[in-house]
C-alpha cells in the first residue's frame, strides 16, 4: 500500500514537473534564447514537484511512520529530493548538451522518462529507510533497550575466593618446616 501511495504522490509530482517544465521550456527558458534554459527549467520544475511531494509523502504516504521532528525530516527529505533532482538534471544535461538531443521530445524523455525512473528509485529507498523510517522515532527507546540487554550480560562484581578443596590442599611455608 505504501508503494501505491508513493506512486500516487509521485504522479502528482510528475504532473507538476511535466507541466511547469514544458511551460518554462516553451516560454521564458526556451533553449534557443537562454543558454542552459533546459537545465534551469528542470531545476525549477523539479523544485515545485519536490514541494508537492513533501506534502503528499509526509501527510499521506509515510504518515504512520513520521516522527515529531518535522524539521529533521524536512531537512532530510529535501536533501534526498535535491540529490534525486541531481540525477534527473544530469540526465537532461547529458541528453541535451552532451549527446545533442535538443528536441522537446528528447528533453522530456530525459527528464520524465530516464531521470524520473532513476530518481524515483533513489528517493523511495532513502525516504523509506532513512527519512521516514519507522525506527527513527524510537532512538531513545532503542538505546534504553540496548543498555538493558547489555546489563543482562554483565555480571555483578563478585570477589573470587579459593574453593574449599583448594584451600585445604595448599600448604604454607610454616607447615613445610
Amino acid at each position: 500500500m505504501q508503494l501505491f501511495k508513493f506512486a500516487v504522490v509521485g504522479g502528482a509530482g510528475f504532473v507538476v514537473t511535466a507541466v511547469s517544465f514544458n511551460l518554462l521550456r516553451m516560454g521564458p527558458l526556451n533553449p534557443e534564447h537562454v543558454k542552459n534554459g533546459v537545465v534551469i527549467a528542470t531545476v525549477i520544475a523539479t523544485t515545485l514537484a519536490i514541494i508537492t511531494n513533501w506534502l503528499g509523502n509526509r501527510f499521506w504516504t509515510f504518515a504512520t511512520h513520521r516522527t515529531n521532528s518535522t524539521v529533521r525530516e524536512g531537512i532530510e527529505f529535501f536533501a534526498v529530493s535535491f540529490a534525486g533532482m541531481g540525477i534527473s538534471t544530469l540526465c537532461v544535461w547529458v541528453s541535451h548538451d552532451v549527446l545533442g538531443f535538443t528536441s522537446a521530445a528528447a528533453d522530456n524523455i530525459a527528464l520524465n522518462g530516464v531521470g524520473l525512473i532513476l530518481g524515483s528509485i533513489f528517493r523511495f529507498v532513502l525516504y523509506r529507510y532513512w527519512v521516514f523510517s519507522p525506527n527513527r522515532g524510537n532512538e531513545n527507546e532503542e538505546i534504553a533497550d540496548l543498555e538493558a540487554s547489555a546489563a543482562e550480560f554483565t555480571e555483578p562484581e563478585v570477589e573470587i575466593s579459593k574453593a574449599p578443596e583448594a584451600a585445604a590442599s595448599t600448604t604454607t611455608s610454616d607447615e613445610i618446616r
